[in-house]
């Protein structure tokens, strides 16, 4: 794979992630001055049925159109490009220097409410922007969130929604026709366990779905303790976590 330039310009330097969901490279752009580095997604279908490769290719053009719309914002990477080679997908996007927020949640260690109320004011201006393009992120989580090194400003990665879309070119080829390239909020649940609430369990995810995920993480980084960690109160179902650490009531 290293020897091959993806769609006759990108040369993969590290695999970044290999899956259910395809392959996720870093690459380097060779076509511009400098070789720059940029993230590669690599979608592989499941089948080569005629309809189903159709039905993929719509799908995946959807989604490229809409990380398009979405890359303008400045906290969110950029899609460079996207391309169609041997029945197989790319999306290229920008690849963002930094560090994720699991680096800065270690466990027992607890932020101050000041750095958890900055944190909440900068991912929440994000999600305002992708919930007005009518798209659920899905998967917001520490691995999910990159403060970008150049000015320690947040940015948000790696949406769900893509993998919703692959997971249906991936896992259902006697499907290629049917609701679910028409129906993505209730299919295949996509999320992480501890930050996914039960309606995105359930296949059918809501914006705010994607607001209970982030105050998951603003729990974390308050107590220090990892969501899976955390217990339900059997009364009412709500996670208890307030006896762990003492906060103002605005908080």
């Amino acid at each position: 794979m290293r020897e091959k330039l993806l769609g006759g310009r990108y040369q993969v330097v590290e695999v970044l992630a290999y899956g259910g969901f395809g392959q996720t490279y870093v690459a380097r752009d060779m076509h511009r001055p400098g070789s720059p580095e940029c993230v590669v997604k690599h979608l592989q279908p499941a089948s080569a049925n005629s309809g189903f490769i159709q039905n993929a290719r719509r799908l995946f053009q959807t989604e490229a159109e809409i990380l398009e719309q979405l890359g303008n914002h400045n906290q969110i990477p950029r899609l460079l490009a996207y391309f169609e080679e041997n029945q197989e997908f790319y999306l290229v996007q920008e690849f963002i220097q930094g560090h994720t927020l699991r680096a800065e949640l270690q466990p027992g260690e607890r932020w101050s409410e000041n750095q958890v109320y900055q944190l909440l004011q900068e991912v929440l201006g994000i999600l305002v922007f992708v919930h007005s393009h009518g798209v659920i992120h899905r998967d917001i989580k520490p691995d999910n969130i990159i403060r970008r090194a150049e000015d320690n400003k947040i940015v948000l990665v790696d949406f769900g929604s893509v993998k919703q879309a692959w997971t249906q070119v991936i896992t259902a080829p006697e499907q290629s026709n049917s609701r679910l390239a028409h129906q993505p909020s209730a299919t295949i649940a996509i999320g992480t366990p501890g930050y996914m609430p039960t309606e995105q369990g359930r296949g059918r995810p809501q914006p705010n779905s994607d607001i209970y995920a982030l105050g998951m993480i603003a729990i974390q980084a308050l107590t220090g303790v990892t969501p899976t960690q955390l217990h339900e109160e059997s009364e009412n179902g709500e996670i208890a976590w307030r006896h762990l650490v003492d906060v103002s009531e605005a908080i």
